[in-house]
């Protein structure tokens, strides 16, 4: 007799691997026959309590009947879900479809009962909110629309997880069982809800792999040199503060010790628990050692070994099988062929990466996907790489390698809530999934400022070793979405070590206005020219005179900062001539004095690197208390990291300054690069005033969103990939309040003159051939015409010009009065989402690119942004004396495209070119649009890490 999931097919994408809430991962896959024996031995180790619960009476055992019962689903009407580790249940969930007498049903009844056990060991990981979700979207995927339980009143974990979820339910309380009835379709609340679930298991999960207890070294050397070896050394001399253990199984049965630590063979014969394995052994070997980690408990994996996705196609599959192993046992990875991670808080001290010396503590957070540029950044932001002084330290840093697994997705979401870290710098070459990117860096830079750049830019592909979805849209598009989620877009390293170092230790401007004094007039000028490059509003330099003493500048710096006009001050200095020590003291100890005293406003300097001037900021900066600060040092061996920014005196600090940490005045060697950094500031803090205030995505009543979908059904019908008709598109935009002006084919001088006569005069006739279309430059467009002697005439015109009609497809179209040529689009990217996009029609958005981006949905604050953001936005506002146009009319356009691909993912793109905007309303002139099964999303539907 065949059985009910043998007529079914085994739905292999709902496997997904999960992290739970204590940061250890888990898979959820479907259950079929063959886990039978997994399903006894997984209810023999639950509680007699838990099993009341499941069953409301005394349930030792399952008997044949049930276990048949529960491994054979057909996958539609009955579907049962297992959270596995190691191979092995730790929970279960199932759904059977019932009628509305309760009953067992079949389709079209879309309602179904659900009950889940979690074996008592893991209860309390977040096991049975994560299998809710993964369960309702099967259910959502086979049509069921509503999850009914019955949950005992005692069984108070299990009505939690129900009333957790932020569905929107019902609860009745009958013959002493609790029924809970809640629809699946997704809520704002239950959003917020995963979200929140999300953040703080992968938090925790990266925390685990930062902050652990104890560190196990695999395959460090007996004799000195080589990756492991260094790295225990690292770890060693760093002052960890827990357990470290050297592993390696050519060790000599008598080894006790290496180098002061404990030696083992094996990561079996540690007789204590191990929180992190750092492992650099070869390739061939890494998966015998995660086998050996998982099975003694290990909670994550530094793997520095190369030879994988990196090395080509054997490796790339080398890479997968060390994922799914490690996932198997619940550990997360971080690598392979990784630099290493760091964390200098006092009580962590961690320096599990190939950086021979540790950073200096500070309130940075540093991701680098590539080690080279990690250790560059690290020096960068310690030493006096390219002339920037600054002491202001790192918090952790992490160096992701291939990034397999724990990606800059994840230590967002560490560093988000992370008490220790106040700016974030990233330096990424590959995004893997850009939505969730956008989604939390919106959310962190709302909080702590984040700085990106962005490698392998215009390479057109990711590195080797990132398995990642390629976008297609340009770069500055990216950079644009990433403006708009607050991220902070620079170039450079060196940009994003400026923009850190201001970041990281003075307040954000209120405003672009910057007030500039100094001793050289010349210096002070340069910077007022690279003020205005920047978009910032400079008041004129005040020049004190190479004369002027540090006195003088304390004075003129406290009149600065106490004037109201004025945002930020940039101190301009040239070193003093003689005796430079005690001058050049004295001047940074006047700065941080003056600057103390108004704590609200941002200081910089810009100095010429001559003579004792830095030395001086290095030693003004050495006179603050280090003993909290400064790492470690190894007897003998001098630390290369030097403090090189100005302190302030010991007076109350700034409500948005670490409490005890000395506010810094960061310096530059150049004019150019304080004032990049100041901007980038400004532009942030802009942001972070209006992200206060969101807006809102309007509704409009005259919306048909039920009659496009139905439209937009019958059309795909014919096929996939169309792009639609003028009456199918002139249809489908009408239902969303978009008029097209209508345009009707000419293809004989009698049939424009018919045509004309049906739109009424005056009139339009365009060429509409591809080499023609959008080109009135190239004189395929005649406009205003009266009667149809002048269209009798344009036509013939056109064809001596260009060609037979046949190839000029000749359209006429009624006039639209008179305004400024504007092009809105809409596309959908497999990796970015939907993008909005908006400039003026003609060479400035085809040959300048003067086009700005936003991600759909656009709210009504963002429709009235991306309109004044291009840089030809003044010919909208009244340019030179003319008349300005109708912009809430364009914005309120540009809100209904929005509307309408975020509505229908099946329209993949949308053109409108030209938009004539007049003074008073507006003319879509022409419209395409394209039709297509939309491309799947990764982050909808119920929490999962990436499939590789």
């Amino acid at each position: 007799m065949q059985s009910a999931s043998d007529r079914h097919e085994y739905p292999a994408h709902w496997e997904a691997d999960v992290v739970l809430r204590d940061g250890g991962t888990a898979r959820i896959r479907p259950i079929t026959v063959d886990d039978a024996e997994r399903l006894v031995s997984f209810y023999e180790q639950v509680s007699d309590e838990s099993k009341y619960y499941r069953f409301f009476a005394p349930y030792p055992r399952l008997s044949a009947k049930d276990v048949h019962r529960f491994t054979h689903h057909d996958f539609v009407d009955r579907v049962g879900l297992a959270a596995t580790v190691g191979g092995e249940f730790i929970a279960t969930v199932r759904y059977d479809r019932i009628g509305a007498d309760g009953m067992p049903a079949s389709a079209p009844a879309d309602e179904a009962e659900v009950a889940f056990l979690v074996q008592d060991a893991h209860q309390g990981r977040g096991v049975a909110s994560a299998l809710l979700e993964h369960i309702g979207a099967v259910a959502r995927e086979r049509d069921i629309r509503r999850f009914a339980a019955e949950v005992l009143p005692a069984n108070t974990k299990m009505i939690k997880v129900f009333t957790d979820a932020g569905y929107t339910q019902k609860r009745s309380f009958e013959d002493g069982v609790v029924r809970l009835e809640f629809d699946l379709e997704p809520t704002d609340r239950s959003l917020a809800v995963q979200y929140a679930r999300e953040q703080r298991a992968e938090a925790h999960s990266v925390r685990r792999l930062l902050v652990p207890g104890s560190v196990a070294v695999i395959g460090a050397g007996r004799t000195p040199g080589g990756v492991g070896r260094s790295v225990l050394g690292n770890i060693r001399d760093a002052g960890f503060t827990g357990r470290l253990y050297a592993v390696n199984r050519a060790f000599p049965q008598d080894l006790k010790e290496l180098d002061g630590v404990l030696a083992h063979r094996s990561v079996r014969d540690i007789g204590e628990h191990v929180d992190l394995a750092v492992v650099a052994v070869p390739a061939e070997h890494v998966l015998d050692v995660v086998t050996e980690c998982g099975e003694h408990g290990v909670q994550g994996l530094v793997v520095l070994s190369a030879g994988y996705a990196e090395s080509g196609p054997d490796g790339r599959e080398r890479q997968r099988e060390l994922v799914r192993r490690a996932r198997t046992y619940g550990m997360r990875i971080i690598g392979p062929n990784a630099f290493g991670i760091i964390n200098t808080a006092a009580d962590v001290r961690l320096n599990a990466s190939l950086a021979p010396e540790m950073p200096r503590p500070g309130r940075i957070g540093l991701f680098a996907q590539s080690g080279a540029i990690g250790i560059a950044l690290l020096s960068r932001l310690h030493r006096r790489g390219g002339g920037v002084t600054g002491d202001t330290g790192v918090s952790t840093f992490v160096s992701s390698g291939n990034r397999a697994d724990v990606s800059g997705n994840d230590v967002l979401q560490y560093w988000y809530d992370d008490p220790d870290t106040d700016v974030v710098l990233m330096y990424l070459e590959s995004i893997g999934n850009p939505r969730k990117f956008t989604r939390l860096a919106r959310r962190t830079a709302a909080a702590k400022p984040l700085v990106v750049v962005q490698g392998a830019r215009h390479g057109g592909a990711a590195p080797q070793g990132h398995t990642v979805r390629v976008t297609r849209l340009p770069h500055t598009t990216v950079s644009a979405l990433l403006r708009q989620a607050g991220v902070i877009r620079v170039d450079t390293i060196t940009e994003l070590v400026d923009a850190g170092l201001l970041l990281a230790r003075q307040p954000l401007p209120a405003g672009p206005r910057v007030a500039i004094v100094g001793n050289s007039e010349s210096l002070g000028l340069l910077t007022y020219d690279a003020c205005l490059s920047e978009g910032l509003r400079p008041l004129p330099p005040l020049d004190l005179t190479t004369a002027a003493s540090a006195a003088d500048f304390h004075e003129a710096l406290a009149r600065a900062l106490a004037d109201e006009t004025c945002d930020a001050v940039v101190v301009t200095a040239i070193p003093a001539i003689g005796d430079a020590t005690t001058g050049d003291a004295e001047l940074a100890q006047a700065l941080s004095s003056a600057a103390e005293r108004v704590p609200g406003k941002p200081v910089l300097v810009v100095h010429v690197e001559l003579g004792g001037l830095a030395e001086a900021l290095s030693a003004a900066a050495s006179t603050a208390p280090q003993a909290d600060r400064a790492a470690p040092r190894t007897a003998g061996r001098a630390h290369p990291f030097r403090p090189l920014d100005f302190p302030a005196d010991p007076l109350p600090e700034p409500s948005d300054t670490a409490e005890g940490t000395p506010r810094l005045i960061p310096a530059y060697p150049a004019a150019e690069r304080a004032t990049r950094a100041l901007g980038e500031a400004v532009k942030y803090s802009q942001w972070r005033r209006e992200a206060a205030e969101p807006g809102k995505v309007p509704e409009y009543e005259d919306i048909d969103e039920r009659g496009a979908a139905q439209l937009i059904d019958g059309l795909l019908a014919r096929g996939q990939g169309l792009t639609l008709g003028t009456d199918e598109t002139c249809d489908l935009l009408g239902k969303y309040g978009i008029q097209v002006h209508r345009a009707l084919h000419a293809p004989t001088p009698d049939a424009a003159a018919e045509a004309a006569r049906t739109l009424g005069y005056p009139v339009a006739l365009k060429a509409t051939a591809p080499h023609l279309r959008h080109r009135a430059d190239l004189g395929g467009v005649r406009l205003d015409l009266a009667d149809e002697e002048q269209l009798r005439r344009a036509y013939t015109e056109l064809t001596e010009l260009f060609g037979r009609p046949e190839e000029l497809r000749p359209v006429v179209q009624s006039m639209a009065p008179r305004g400024v040529d504007t092009v809105v689009r809409a596309v959908i990217d497999p990796a970015a989402g939907a993008v909005l996009s908006f400039g003026l029609a003609g060479a400035a958005s085809q040959l300048l690119g003067d086009m700005a981006h936003r991600l759909i949905p656009v709210t009504d604050r963002e429709a009235t942004s991306i309109v004044r953001s291009i840089r030809t936005a003044p010919l909208l506002f009244g340019w030179r004396g003319s008349e300005p146009v109708d912009t809430p009319a364009l914005e309120e356009l540009l809100l209904r495209v929005s509307r309408l691909v975020d509505d229908h993912p099946e329209v993949v793109a949308v053109t409108l070119e030209p938009v004539v905007v007049a003074t008073h309303g507006l003319s879509v002139l022409g419209a395409s649009v394209r039709l297509a099964l939309p491309p799947a999303r990764d982050d909808l539907g119920p929490r999962t890490l990436p499939t590789y």
